[in-house]
Parts: C-alpha cells; sequence; structure tokens
C-alpha cells in the first residue's frame, strides 16, 4: 500500500496540472470564501423611506433606523415612484412607506398603515434588510409612544411592565463566516477530491498504465492507497482551514474535535470510493464528472442545511439520505457549533461508515472486473 502511496505522490509531482488540483485548487477556494465571509454580516446595506407625514413620528423612526448598523438610509423622499425606480435598480435594497397622517391615527390608537417593502428575490439579504427595519421601526413607535405622546398625556405611573427576552443560540449574530464557511468548505472540496479520484483511476486505463498499477501490489491495496492519497491531501487542506478558522478567527469547537476529523476521513473516503466505482463501471471520465455534478454537486442544497427539509417533497427526502454529506453536516453542527454529547453524534457517524463501506465494496468489485480483463 504505502509503494501504491509512493507511486501516486511522485505521479503528482511529475504532473503539474494534477498538482494544481490537490495544491492551488484548494488553496484558492479556502481563501475566496475565508475573504467573502470575513466580514460576518452584511452591514450599512442602502434602504431609503418613503416619507409622506413629515411629523415627529417620521423623525423618530428616521432616526432609529440610522442607528441601526445594518443600514443605510441612502435617500428620504415623498415621491413613491422615485424609491421604487431605486429599489428597481438595486440602489436599494428596500424602503419604509409612512403615509401621510401616520402620526394622527398612531396617537389616536389606530392603524398608522405604516409599511416596510423588500428585495426577497435576494434571500439571505432580504431577510436581514426586513428584520433590522421593522425592529427599528418598532422601537421608533415604542419611543414616541413613551416619551413623545403618552408621557405628556398620562401622569406618572409605577407599575410594573411585562418583559419578554428572546435568545438566539449558537449563532446569535447570524454571522455568516460561522454560519455557512463550515458547510461550504468541505462541499467545496469533497467535489474537487471525486474528480481528481475520478481522473487518478480513469487515466490508468485510458493510457494503458492499469498492468503496472495492479501488480505490484494486491488489488485491495492498489485501491485503498491511490485513494487515500487524496483523501489525505484533501484532509489536510480541511485541517489548515480550521486552524485558520478557529485558532486565528475565534470560532472554537463547542464539542468533541476529534470526531469531526474522524468524520471528514471517513466523509472524503466515502466520496472517493463513489468516484472509483463509477469511473470503473462506466469506463468514461465524461460520464463519470455528469454522475459526480448530479450527486455530489447537490449536496449542499439537499443536506437541509441552506434550505429546510421540513415539508420537503417525498424525492427531496430521499435524496437528501442518500447522499453522505447529509450525515457529516448533522455531525458537524452537532460537534461543532451546539456541543452535542458523543452519543448523539454516533448515528451519524455510523452512517458515513456505512456510506464508505459501500462504496469500497462497490469499487473493489468493479476494480476486479476490469483487472480480469487486463489478464492475457
Amino acid at each position: 500500500m504505502w509503494a501504491g502511496i509512493s507511486r501516486e505522490c511522485r505521479y503528482l509531482l511529475k504532473h503539474k496540472w494534477d498538482l494544481c488540483l490537490v495544491s492551488l485548487a484548494p488553496l484558492f477556494v479556502i481563501v475566496l470564501f475565508s475573504c467573502m465571509f470575513a466580514q460576518g454580516k452584511p452591514s450599512h446595506l442602502p434602504i431609503a423611506i418613503l416619507d409622506q407625514d413629515h411629523g415627529a413620528l417620521s423623525q423618530n423612526i428616521q432616526r432609529y433606523l440610522a442607528l441601526n448598523e445594518t443600514l443605510h438610509i441612502q435617500t428620504v423622499s415623498e415621491n413613491q415612484a422615485e424609491i421604487e425606480h431605486l429599489l428597481n435598480q438595486n440602489n436599494i435594497w428596500g424602503y419604509v412607506l409612512i403615509p401621510s397622517g401616520a402620526e394622527q391615527r398612531f396617537v389616536q390608537a389606530k392603524d398608522a398603515e405604516i409599511s416596510i417593502m423588500y428585495n426577497q428575490s435576494y434571500f439571505s439579504v432580504g431577510n436581514t434588510i426586513s428584520s433590522a427595519m421593522l425592529v427599528s421601526t418598532l422601537q421608533a413607535l415604542a419611543n414616541f409612544a413613551g416619551q413623545n405622546y403618552l408621557e405628556q398625556k398620562i401622569p406618572y405611573l409605577e407599575a410594573p411592565t411585562p418583559n419578554v427576552k428572546i435568545s438566539a443560540l449558537y449563532n446569535p449574530g447570524l454571522n455568516y463566516e460561522f454560519y455557512l464557511e463550515p458547510y461550504m468548505i468541505p462541499a467545496i472540496l469533497h467535489l474537487l477530491l471525486c474528480c481528481c479520484v475520478a481522473f487518478a483511476v480513469g487515466q490508468e486505463f485510458k493510457f494503458n498504465r492499469a498492468q503496472d498499477w495492479l501488480n505490484p501490489q494486491g488489488l485491495f491495496y492498489a485501491l485503498l492507497s491511490k485513494n487515500l492519497t487524496y483523501v489525505a491531501i484533501f484532509s489536510v487542506w480541511t485541517w489548515l482551514w480550521m486552524f485558520w478558522l478557529i485558532d486565528v478567527r475565534g470560532w472554537f469547537i463547542a464539542g468533541h474535535l476529534w470526531l469531526i476529523l474522524l468524520a471528514q476521513i471517513v466523509f472524503y473516503s466515502a466520496y472517493a470510493f463513489l468516484s472509483s466505482a463509477l469511473v470503473l463501471a462506466t469506463g468514461n471520465l465524461s460520464k463519470t464528472f455528469g454522475v459526480i455534478a448530479v450527486y455530489g454537486g447537490s449536496s449542499l442544497s439537499f443536506a437541509g442545511v441552506t434550505l429546510p427539509l421540513n415539508n420537503a417533497p417525498l424525492f427531496t427526502k430521499f435524496w437528501a439520505h442518500i447522499i453522505p454529506y447529509t450525515p457529516y453536516a448533522k455531525l458537524q453542527t452537532e460537534q461543532w457549533v451546539i456541543g452535542s454529547p458523543l452519543s448523539s453524534s454516533v448515528q451519524p457517524l455510523l452512517v458515513l461508515l456505512v456510506y464508505a463501506l459501500v462504496y469500497g465494496a462497490l469499487a473493489y468489485l468493479f476494480l476486479k472486473k476490469q483487472a480480469r480483463g487486463l489478464k492475457p
């Protein structure tokens, strides 16, 4: 097996394009997404205020919106056509409509008819900006009612008021670096791993080097050595990225680090053996890359990470449960973010192990079939 690993390493050092796929490509992915999410959360998103009332309530709402660091008031206007034109051009992400007579209706305990419009075609930005505008507007209304109106109309009265505390757990600031990056990097690296393994196995037969690859050692060790070479390379890249995120950026592991590292090795092994099985079964790299693109490329969308699986169609749930990325994402969330007990993550780890064993067995069977065809 060590001879096979040494042979694969010499091949990578000799062929620079293959070497780039396991060195510069992962580095580029890590640097790109680390820079993309380093800010954490979007801030100073441009909005507008459509003020048709021009009263003290309008000024209070404008003041509270300006104090919210998520928002940036780009313009205040009473021309609705102008505001909607800015929205259609993506110059602003939303606006707050304060209609004429809003303050008068509000102090009369009527509906002020204040509206919040936002661009939901950009899902994450739309959710961020709508929440920020809603919170700031409600705070402005409460402040105006208490200090600008009721304070002047009702004598002081010491009375207890109900308080409700809302706490967001594990990622209270909705920091995108901690929410998306831990899922994006493994999702992209496992695709790159699949392509590298598929090409590494496929080129042995395409260039008639399979006899040289299989002869020095048994079929099992030949298959294992080739796959483990790439699993080790991409695991090291993942660990270097985790070092950056944990030790440099400060996103600590709430659970067991060793369990995440073990799950990553099994996770990458499952996809490596899958790629080997596909290219050995089809004998065609183009078809193999196509299957990998569909099967592996859908991992992030179908794992319940970015898009919920609740009330999803039966096919969506079925697809989510036949990809190894789903149990890995579950285990990573439990151990990195939540700090779940070890017993909670045993099940997804066992599922990953089953995937690796099944795909490894299939790759071995297809390799035996190919090897029989090489014998004179």
